[in-house]
């Protein structure tokens, strides 16, 4: 009789942390202790809580522990899985989370914990429950239940209506409503028609689709399914980039299950239903996260993208009607068949229904995946659920959208986190990326690094796109370098605007967003490298300056040694109360590379 489940986080996260050794520990341990009859080892996808990985919990008390390693497996069998005794040590944690520690020493519930309890969790319900790579285990929470329900029980007109009504809205980009798009591929008749998976997931820092691949598969194979029922539609491809090696092989794993149980394949559920899917490997071009690009990859051209008009719910995959979405819309619809329209639109705002997932990472302690009900304020995501900002800094600003999207400052901190609200201050929701920033950011470097990545990732087809972005991109270099001018912010706008009216897809109309709304919120920033030639953030290495404070100095010769170029010697002058001569920088020769900085502990240095 199994008495306790052991679950150790298989996600990325956790495996990049050596999870899989740790697996293998409590494999070994849990025979050698002779628990083998009465301990169940499960490995599941991402728990969320990425700061604190390795995660292993164990049930039914519900025990957190954190940062776990293959040497501490054998005391948590022995004190706790045989005696029954908590090991604390490995509870707590040094991420800050020192509420989280608290409550998993008190048995606390996990979703009472401080970084669950305001959370959600719709889309990622059986991520960090069950093991992916069990198609028993999903089907024991209500897996596949809702495919049985359209296929037996409901028309195609009537799941559009249910998806249409319950105001679910595309998670990967614009938010386009899910039901019209399939409305309007429904009434085309072809041959043939297509249901596609946006799992390309290209936007720095986020990972949102890729741990939903992981941790429940079988969610987005049932969601294609009744996707297909509803438009007519007998196959389907994921195109997930190769990137993602876990969960490329969860997915294919999770197909071949649904296909030995008859879920996928001829007649599904004895209705007469066929529908079957194919996974197709990107190769990392961001560009293939528009949808006409990704379509053009699939049927193996170069991944660029095609003017629009037709739609691909006219002519897409193949020139056939399509529907595509990405993994965390998809993710959303087994739970709004079942649970029905009125339980989906109880959460989130008027015109953004439901949850959002985010990758929340950068300067926050509590790094990892969040699933929130739209309309949470960006202050509860950052200082309740993430934790706030580690090492006493002062919150500056939240990139959302990626390359794609703007940044939120520090004024608008209270903003309620939605599709509309978020345009209307310059930024977008995008696929959930969320950048949190502190006062040592400098936004004009922020804003060109993503153009950096823009550049780097244009496909090249329109000249909007392939010219403009280098030219803003070349502007902001010259503006970091302190040889910009006040002209040149004149220049970046009016680019920017250009780039936006002009370009051929997404890729392109959205690149100067990050540029555009930097400079809305943080223009004294963009005047300050301009004019005063300073980095007020100490950032762009071109515009600064490294300086000794001689009274400061104990003479300890420190900042000398650790200098690569020889650049501090030592003076004549000695301070009072001090017995060595101080030093100083040769300005000339410094390559302000910080290392002074970093190994002075007597606050002696300085940088301006």
């Amino acid at each position: 009789m199994i008495r306790a489940h052991v679950l150790v986080c298989g996600g990325t996260g956790c495996t990049s942390s050596n999870s899989q050794a740790v697996q293998k520990a409590f494999t070994e341990n849990i025979e050698a202790f002779g628990l083998a009859e009465e301990v169940k080892l499960v490995q599941t996808g991402c728990f969320g809580l990425c700061a604190l990985g390795p995660v292993v919990i164990i049930y039914p008390d519900g025990t957190f522990y954190s940062r776990v390693e293959p040497d501490d497996v054998k005391e948590i069998v022995e004190e706790h899985l045989l005696k029954g005794r908590v090991v604390e040590r490995l509870v707590y944690n040094d991420t800050g989370a020192k509420e989280i520690v608290e409550d998993a020493k008190k048995n606390v519930p996990l979703s009472e914990t401080v970084f669950y309890k305001s959370q959600n969790r719709v889309v990622l319900r059986n991520c960090g429950v069950i093991n992916p790579e069990e198609i028993d285990e999903y089907i024991a929470m209500d897996g596949y239940a809702a495919l049985g329900k359209v296929l037996t029980e409901m028309t195609p007109e009537e799941v559009i209506k249910v998806v249409s009504d319950s105001g679910l809205r595309g998670r990967g980009g614009g938010g386009f409503p899910t039901g019209r798009k399939w409305a309007l591929t429904a009434p085309n008749k072809a041959d043939q028609k297509y249901v596609v998976c946006n799992a390309d997931e290209g936007d720095p820092g986020a990972f949102m689709d890729r741990s939903i691949l992981e941790g429940d598969p079988h969610c987005l194979i049932e969601a294609m399914a009744i996707c297909g029922y509803a438009i007519g539609a007998t196959q389907g491809f994921v195109y997930v980039r190769a990137e993602y090696p876990i969960a490329v092989k969860r997915l294919q794993i999770a197909i071949d299950q649904a296909r030995e149980y008859g879920l996928l394949g001829k007649n599904i559920f004895g209705s007469g239903f066929d529908f079957d899917l194919e996974i197709r490997l990107g190769a990392g071009a961001f560009v293939c996260g528009e949808e006409t690009a990704l379509m053009t990859s699939i049927e193996g051209n170069r991944g660029e993208p095609r003017p629009r008009p037709p739609y691909p719910a006219v002519k897409g995959l193949y020139n056939k009607p399509t529907v595509e979405n990405n993994v965390e819309t998809f993710a959303n619809i087994p739970q709004i068949i079942l649970r029905g329209v009125e339980w989906f639109t109880s959460m989130g705002t008027e015109r953004s229904k439901g949850t959002k997932v985010f990758a929340l990472g950068g300067k926050i302690k509590n790094t990892g995946l969040v699933e929130i009900p739209m309309g949470t304020t960006l202050n509860e995501i950052i200082n309740e659920i993430g934790g706030g900002i580690p090492g006493g800094k002062k919150f500056k600003a939240a990139q959302t959208g990626g390359p794609s999207g703007g940044c939120i400052p520090a004024s608008l901190i209270d903003t309620e986190v939605d599709y509309d609200n978020l345009v209307s201050i310059g930024c977008m929701m995008g696929s959930g990326g969320l950048i949190v920033m502190d006062e040592d950011t400098c936004m004009v470097d922020m804003a060109k690094f993503f153009l950096e990545f823009t550049v780097e990732e244009s496909c090249g087809k329109c000249t909007p796109c392939r010219v403009g972005t280098r030219r803003l991109l070349e502007i902001l270099d010259k503006i970091t370098k302190g040889k910009g001018t006040l002209e040149d912010i004149d220049k970046l706008e009016e680019l920017c605007h250009y780039i936006k009216q002009n370009s051929l897809c997404g890729l392109g109309q959205t690149a100067p967003n990050p540029v555009l709304s930097t400079l809305n919120f943080f223009r004294d920033e963009y005047i300050a490298h301009v004019v005063d030639k300073k980095c007020p953030a100490g950032v762009c290495k071109d515009l600064l300056s490294f300086s000794i404070d001689k009274d400061k100095c104990i003479g300890c010769g420190k900042c000398a040694k650790n200098c690569p170029v020889d650049a501090i010697t030592k003076t004549d002058y000695i301070a009072p109360g001090h017995k060595l001569a101080s030093y100083t920088i040769d300005t000339a020769k410094c390559i302000k590379c910080g290392a002074c900085l970093a190994g002075c502990k007597f606050g002696a240095i300085s940088k301006k």
